[in-house]
């Protein structure tokens, strides 16, 4: 049975799992507020906060989350709010949604609930309100009516009233202020108190160990090799909604032991349901990837970025997975592991035979991602165009790593997306500089080399002509970003 607290209440149900909590809220809770839009996490319409105990058990945790592709059982153990949770007494509005209708942010209304969220989501943060974060907090809600502006007006005026927000009991703050209820304060210890009877529950009486991790519901063996494997969602429910709300599904997203960035040594160590916002964030990877961020923005919204992990993105399998792409050109390996207790390590190149088909058997699961850390020295780049800047699927994408010795290219891998069926390796362009210069000969070289092992086709991402051009110029630009060269000489 999945448990939660769903704004004041205690949700208990045996829904399935594998169903979205989008529909929960509306149907079975008849929450009408969150909205259905798009259903494929574009739109935002459908957002609502999720929030989960800290490590020390101390303070919820809230995200911004597009509940469309929000499997049910991701939700166990937590707090999910929908704007539901947030209104005050009838007639009154939260800051939030004061400064939506000051500034002119709401016509038809229709998206306004999302925006609302994403932004009270940003209030209750614990990072320092900017101008710049407030805008990020709305870059997965789009808006057919208000052109933005107003919107983005409301998002520097409750920067301006979270400058106040004190850095301790900030929870208690916001309630004072009126951006959340009160029982926001009392959710640490509810859902404590929920974790500690679960898994009493579980153990048949006995004292909690770790009563601040959720226990997962988990299937015994024999029906977790005949489920579907379920992360974060953000892909098979948009393929296959019904089949996993039919199906029996493995949870993966909930479970501690595959979450987590660390550093052994040169290797960086990553758990396979890290999301990609996860990887945003990391203090371990902005050491050895400082431009990493600005890479990450590219990758959807920061809803989905909070949902998405990296073993979802590498196995659904996408030509143009943009985490696969820059961990192709990582050198990235994986782990492997199956119910029945098998492991083994594939790199991460060999994982794809052909268009959506992949070298593991059905219930072997992506535990671990691992690649060497690239020195001070390294050069690393990742670039991708697509129709829109935010919020889209690449044209093309590609990345690429370069060991660079007295100007000389020492090492090198690159990859692309969107110019074969695969994620590709492009191991013949890689082999042919290694021992050559840094130059505009060797740039245009690796240009002429690409051709010859990429193959797209034309779709609604553009032409095959179009494709071959986006990564002739892309590789160029690996070298003018990484300043290897400068644009005057290219």
């Amino acid at each position: 049975m999945l448990q939660f607290y769903l704004n004041n209440q205690l949700i208990r149900t045996d829904q399935p799992a594998g169903s979205t909590l989008l529909d929960f809220v509306r149907y079975h809770q008849h929450l009408k507020g969150t909205k259905i839009g798009c259903r494929e996490g574009d739109c935002g319409a459908c957002t609502v906060l999720v929030g989960e105990l800290d490590a020390a058990g101390a303070m919820v945790q809230y995200q911004a989350m597009t509940s469309c592709l929000t499997p049910l059982g991701n939700a166990h153990g937590k707090h999910v709010v929908t704007v539901e949770g947030i209104n005050a007494a009838r007639g009154t509005l939260t800051p939030v949604q004061q400064a939506i209708v000051q500034e002119g942010g709401s016509q038809c209304g229709f998206c306004t609930v999302g925006f609302v969220m994403s932004l009270t989501g940003h209030a209750l943060s614990e990072k320092t309100s900017t101008p710049t974060s407030a805008l990020a907090s709305i870059d997965g809600n789009i808006c057919r009516c208000t052109g933005y502006k107003s919107l983005e007006r409301a998002a520097q005026h409750l920067t301006a009233q979270l400058q106040q927000r004190p850095a301790a009991a900030a929870v208690s703050w916001l309630a004072a202020e009126g951006f959340v209820p009160p029982y926001f304060a009392d959710m640490p210890a509810r859902l404590t108190a929920l974790h500690e009877a679960a898994r009493a529950a579980a153990t048949g009486g006995s004292e909690a160990t770790n009563p601040v991790v959720a226990p997962v519901p988990v299937l015994d063996a024999p029906a977790a090799a005949q489920a579907r494997i379920l992360g974060g969602g953000t892909d098979l429910l948009v393929q296959q909604p019904e089949q996993l709300r039919a199906t029996p599904v493995q949870l993966l997203y909930n479970q501690p032991q595959l979450r987590g960035i660390r550093r052994e040594g040169n290797l960086v160590i990553l758990g396979g349901t890290t999301t990609a916002q996860q990887l945003l964030e990391s203090e371990v990877l902005l050491a050895v990837l400082p431009q990493l961020p600005r890479y990450l923005k590219l990758v959807s919204s920061t809803p989905i970025r909070q949902m998405g992990t990296v073993a979802g993105n590498f196995i659904n399998a996408s030509p143009i997975g943009d985490l696969t792409i820059l961990f192709l050109a990582l050198g990235a390996e994986i782990g492997l592991s199956t119910v029945a207790g098998q492991h083994r390590t594939l790199p991460l190149a060999e994982l794809y035979l052909g268009y959506k088909q992949l070298t593991k058997t059905a219930d072997e699961q992506v535990t671990e991602i691992r690649f060497e850390a690239p020195t001070a020295t390294d050069a690393f780049n990742f670039e991708k165009v697509s129709k829109r800047t935010h919020l889209d699927i690449a044209s093309v994408n590609t990345a690429a790593w370069l060991r660079v010795d007295n100007g000389v290219i020492r090492e090198a891998r690159l990859s692309a997306g969107g110019v074969g069926p695969i994620p590709l390796l492009l191991r013949q362009t890689a082999a042919a500089l290694v021992g050559r210069p840094v130059s505009l000969e060797t740039v245009r070289l690796a240009q002429q080399l690409a051709q010859q092992e990429i193959s797209p086709i034309s779709d609604v991402r553009g032409t095959e002509h179009y494709k071959r051009l986006l990564l002739h110029q892309l590789l160029e630009a690996h070298f003018v970003e990484t300043g290897l060269l400068i644009e005057e000489q290219l």
